[in-house]
């Protein structure tokens, strides 16, 4: 096998490949061994010259003009090749080439940091806002709702439900270019009721955190809850250039209940998501980011919350009881830490088992799971996926309370004023139970 030339291009470029690029091109190659060897030959020119690999690109510091000028003229040359989208704030642009294409690349262009294969994406499924202390929250003799505070979703889109009526005030669709709010998953309808449902088809028995909070949808997930790296990192870019258009009514918070294997990078910024994610937390955008649902393991939280910066959010299951947390356990689905870079995570738990938010009618979660329908306007989960919006709720009444606050003194807050556990793992239980109340008044 190592005579071939893609296996000699990854032996002399391993240093720029991530593991699942490198095991990519590795695959195309097993049919080899059940072919004879004096086709071998003919059967690899055939494969480097139709063969696609999509893939991201990462471009070394005070290198992405020049290395942007190079990808362009080599996709440029094949009709194969298609320059698909162009990352500047976090000096990366992904492509569809093929292997010939790319040998070609990585031998002529010396401004790549880096090469990510375009691994897909998903949504993490597997009585909260009173389990939170988030109900009738007073501040300054206020009343906290999540008022003029906006709250993106990126994850399937979001239904214009009932309980949303009127505060869907941007959407975006990155998946089949739609202009008007629609989700033909479910998943992310779910997630806006999480944080910002207002309960009035259920006459405020299932309210969320932020009821009176704006919400943009940004559809980065198919019908299937599946998406990729590339656009998950649109999103995530598509909400830094809103708030650079409206400055006057920017998104304030971000919440992504999706996520992939984080992968083994050297360390979590070589991670494109996570670089997208922490671009956005720096340009003053609070990232709220499930921890994931392979657990009980340890070191499962997945990317990007593996970001040090973001708030990584575990499900914890309250057995239905929120009037008291003696019964509380965090969810055995629920991702544990320390993350595969030895950070400390998850950072904080909110309710994650059996959440009732909105349906999204004639969605697939809709038509897959009719048991879980409640009535005709709601829908039942668990997951961290619920747990991370509900958490993004809460952290808009922290926002209301306290607009000029930056990402970090909001998660200091919001971990100061969790409920603890005494001798609980961090690792498993992060900072505590998410209390809305205490981290208010902290």
């Amino acid at each position: 096998m190592f005579g071939y030339s893609m296996v000699q291009t990854i032996r002399a470029h391993a240093d720029k490949m991530d593991k699942h690029l490198r095991g990519e091109i590795l695959n195309l190659y097993k049919p080899f061994r059940w072919t004879p060897c004096f086709l071998h030959k003919m059967l690899e020119g055939s494969l480097k010259r139709f063969r696609k690999l999509s893939l991201i690109i990462e471009f070394k510091e005070g290198c992405y003009h020049n290395g942007f000028r190079e990808v362009r003229r080599v996709t440029g040359k094949g009709m194969r090749h298609k320059f698909r989208c162009a990352f500047p704030r976090v000096s990366c642009c992904s492509v569809d080439i093929t292997p010939k294409g790319f040998e070609d690349l990585l031998s002529n262009c010396h401004h790549i940091r880096r090469v990510y294969m375009n691994r897909e994406v998903h949504a993490l499924m597997d009585v909260a806002t009173d389990a939170i202390n988030a109900s009738d929250v007073v501040y300054n003799n206020t009343e906290l709702s999540g008022e003029d505070v906006s709250i993106a979703i990126i994850d399937t889109g979001i239904h214009p439900h009932q309980d949303l009526s009127g505060r869907i005030k941007a959407f975006t669709d990155l998946v089949n270019n739609r202009t008007d709010p629609y989700d033909d998953n479910g998943h992310g309808t779910h997630c806006a009721g999480d944080a910002a449902g207002d309960g009035s088809a259920s006459s405020g028995k299932y309210r969320a955190p932020a009821h009176k909070a704006n919400l943009i949808g940004v559809k980065v997930l198919n019908r299937m809850g599946s998406g990729s790296l590339e656009t998950v990192m649109q999103g995530v870019d598509w909400c830094i250039q809103y708030n650079e258009d409206h400055p006057d009514d920017p998104i304030d918070i971000i919440s992504m209940s999706l996520g992939s294997d984080p992968g083994s990078y050297n360390n979590e910024d070589d991670d494109p998501v996570v670089k997208a994610v922490e671009k956005a937390w720096d340009e003053g955008i609070i990232m709220c980011v499930a921890a994931g649902n392979s657990g009980p393991e340890p070191q499962t939280i997945a990317s990007p919350g593996v970001s040090d910066q973001v708030i990584t959010v575990g499900a914890l299951d309250d057995n239905d009881t929120a009037d008291t947390r003696e019964d509380d356990t965090v969810a055995e689905f629920s991702g544990r830490g320390p993350t595969v870079y030895g950070v400390v995570k998850p950072d904080i738990l909110a309710p994650g088992a059996d959440i009732i938010s909105l349906r999204a009618p004639g969605s697939y979660l809709d038509k897959l799971q009719k048991s879980s329908q409640v009535g005709n306007d709601y829908f039942t989960m668990s997951g961290t996926s619920m747990a991370t919006p509900i958490c993004a709720g809460a952290v808009a009444l922290m926002k209301q309370a306290y607009p000029n606050a930056s990402p970090d003194g909001l998660k200091n807050r919001l971990k100061n004023g969790a409920d603890l556990w005494t001798d609980r793992d961090p690792n498993v239980y992060g900072a505590g139970y998410l209390n809305v109340e205490n981290a208010i008044k902290e």
